[in-house]
């Protein structure tokens, strides 16, 4: 079972998530918070895998309870939500340690299929999101030069190529196959990769390659 906790500070919104979440068999809705403090408590205390989570709360708002949750309890992975598509508050969250986001007007089949790839472990961020957080990229590399590569220190060189190729959007048998190695090796060397970069999922290690100037994003002609 997958045990979902809901956090949104408006009651309508978190009965209706709960009444789209709880007729899936695999789905256990086990509590609801009103802020993001109430989130960070009751995720420990209830032992959630997931916590649907508002971006805009009372007391605590979505992107502060993340970052809580990914140091008290980071078995928890968040999925996070919001009303407003603003690319800052994408990356906030990714940055934060969400492992998704999507907006609030989604289907209840894209809700419950999130959930699932949260809880996997993979990343869920709505195309039209993803596709916003890239063209600002684009935009920046338009204005300004992006900076010279930087790997962190520690990288080996085979963990660079495979952090710059899942940056480009090659999936684990992808990067097996541009290299010639196993899935297995690739994903023992993604497991270093996120470690030494202090990430949590492929989201967050695209966004850090970017920043870094590992990847760089084409300039519109």
């Amino acid at each position: 079972m997958i045990r979902v906790l809901i956090a949104d500070d408006q009651p309508l919104v978190r009965r209706g998530l709960a009444l789209i979440l709880a007729p899936d068999p695999d789905i256990e809705v086990v509590g609801e918070a009103a802020d993001g403090a109430e989130a960070v408590d009751l995720a420990g205390r209830l032992l959630a895998d997931v916590v649907v989570m508002d971006i805009r709360m009372p007391v605590l708002d979505g992107v502060a309870a993340t970052g809580r949750l990914a140091e008290v309890r980071p078995a928890a992975r968040v999925l996070a939500l919001s009303t407003f598509d603003m690319d800052e508050y994408v990356v906030a969250a990714l940055r934060a340690g969400a492992y998704g986001f999507l907006p609030k007007d989604i289907s209840p089949e894209e809700l419950v299929t999130a959930v699932r790839t949260v809880h996997a472990g993979e990343a869920a961020v709505a195309p039209r999101l993803l596709t916003r957080l890239i063209s600002t990229y684009v935009r920046s590399a338009a204005r300004e030069p992006r900076p010279a590569p930087t790997a962190p220190a520690g990288l080996t060189p085979r963990e660079v190529e495979i952090w710059r190729l899942l940056s480009c959007g090659l999936d684990n048998a992808g990067i097996a196959a541009e290299l010639d190695i196993s899935v297995s090796t690739v994903k023992n060397h993604i497991t270093g990769v996120f470690g030494k970069l202090g990430v949590r999922d492929r989201a967050q290690a695209v966004i850090a390659a970017y920043e870094t100037g590992l990847v760089q994003a084409q300039r519109p002609a």
